[in-house]
């Protein structure tokens, strides 16, 4: 996958493309509704990366807290987007 549009048109599938590194695997769960799934395949990760995805999870979970010392961990900061609009960044970041 190359772009945007071709990741999001994948959600359709029952699994996610070959190729695909293990965060964007949880980017793809995450976009298919498994947060459970994508949070798994990053929680025992350490590299900034993973931190980075793991952040937005935590965010996305509602769990703020947590989300900024993984956003720390990514040499990153909480932005002010919506998780939409994050989801599409990570994705389009790391593709």
């Amino acid at each position: 996958m190359k772009s945007l549009k071709e990741f999001k048109d994948s959600l359709k599938n029952e699994i996610p493309g070959d190729g695909l590194s293990v965060q964007l695997k949880a980017l793809w769960y995450d976009g298919k509704g498994d947060w459970d799934k994508a949070h798994h395949l990053v929680d025992h990760l350490s590299d900034q990366l993973s931190a980075h995805i793991h952040a937005y999870l935590h965010r996305k979970e509602g769990d703020i807290w947590n989300a900024d010392y993984w956003y720390r961990k990514a040499k990153q900061s909480r932005p002010d987007l919506t998780l939409g609009e994050e989801w599409e960044q990570l994705v389009t970041m790391y593709l």
